[in-house]
């Protein structure tokens, strides 16, 4: 969850004036923005920078797909693609400014998609939530048959980007924030043939609460193809999704159990290990993992239901503190880099 039915209406007009100041492409209003709409066209040819719009068919219906080009951008070389999605009763164009992540783009070169959750979230104006199988969702309901099928729409994002621009196709990753991370995290178990690693922010999951001890994953609920490169965000005072889990239906289990099962998914032999970087944030560490992969995990004593290092954190009202300690984006990116998409039988440690 990212904003309570109470504060959306407020945040998005926060954000709205927060754009004109500072983020001007992000998140201008419909009527006022000036928009490239692009269609699935030939790969690797010149693109304006800027905010584009990407038509998504997936299952029959077409969705657009918000798509950031950074500036510098030619078309000629392979660049890295990062889905970057938003908590529930948010939206992508929001989620880019809230996680300042057209800043980085551009300083490093990198694609960034912001698409829309597959169901309107309740009480929001233009929020959405993401499908995830099986898991109910912030109003408690389970996801019906008619309900879109969100991995294969993040799927299908994935090659229609890759279609219309010049994607490298081992650098493509995943981040989000609340209900992002937590499909962010599903993404990791469904597509690691597509996804490189992932990064969630104040949601990292590893498969369902299992049905018979919803205080551990179901085992049965993620078994990626591959071992995934996993850099959580978590704040100790997140009341939202509780760092030591209870909470929802949807959270249950434990931050540190997500942890922990993807280092085992990982076959990560050393670790955990803790190093107190600041006077609130503690890196966890999982080391030797299969395929160079690690595991690693920011904690945020002091950090709430927040993306760390926000640019914008009057988008968090009644949430918790904003870390200003480390910088989410920054620190993913890094390990992005450090992550291409590993196939066959690469060295299993590194």
């Amino acid at each position: 969850m990212l904003l309570r039915p109470a504060h959306v209406r407020r945040a998005h007009g926060l954000l709205a004036a927060a754009a004109a100041l500072a983020f001007p492409t992000a998140v201008a209003a419909p009527a006022d923005a000036v928009e490239t709409v692009r269609s699935a066209g030939p790969r690797c040819t010149p693109a304006e920078p800027g905010l584009t719009t990407v038509f998504v068919a997936s299952a029959g219906t077409t969705y657009p797909v918000s798509l950031y080009i950074p500036r510098g951008y030619s078309g000629r070389n392979p660049v890295p693609l990062v889905l970057n999605l938003h908590g529930s009763g948010s939206n992508g164009n929001d989620q880019l400014v809230i996680s300042g992540m057209e800043r980085a783009a551009d300083q490093h070169g990198f694609l960034v998609a912001v698409p829309n959750g597959g169901t309107p979230q309740p009480g929001s104006e233009g929020g959405y939530t993401w499908v995830l199988p099986g898991v109910p969702n912030t109003s408690g309901q389970l996801p019906s048959p008619d309900d879109r099928d969100d991995v294969r729409f993040l799927s299908d994002t994935i090659t229609a980007i890759s279609d219309g621009f010049c994607v490298a196709s081992e650098r493509v990753y995943a981040t989000g924030f609340s209900g992002g991370a937590r499909m962010a995290s599903l993404l990791a178990c469904r597509l690691a043939d597509r996804i490189a690693a992932v990064a969630p922010v104040a949601g990292l999951r590893a498969g369902n609460p299992d049905a018979s001890d919803p205080t551990r994953p179901d085992p049965e609920g993620c078994v990626p193809s591959r071992p995934v490169p996993v850099l959580a965000f978590h704040g100790q005072e997140d009341m939202v999704n509780p760092y030591a889990g209870g909470g929802p239906a949807y959270w249950q289990y434990s931050v540190p159990a997500a942890f922990d099962r993807w280092a085992e998914l990982d076959g990560c032999r050393i670790g955990p290990q803790g190093t107190r970087l600041t006077e609130h944030v503690t890196l966890r560490t999982y080391r030797a993992c299969r395929r160079g992969t690690d595991v690693s995990m920011y904690v945020i004593a002091d950090g709430g239901h927040t993306w760390p290092g926000s640019p914008y954190p009057a988008a968090f009202p009644g949430l918790g503190k904003v870390s200003t300690e480390v910088d989410a984006t920054d620190v993913m990116w890094r390990f992005f880099e450090r992550h291409p998409l590993r196939r066959g039988s690469a060295a299993e440690v590194g």
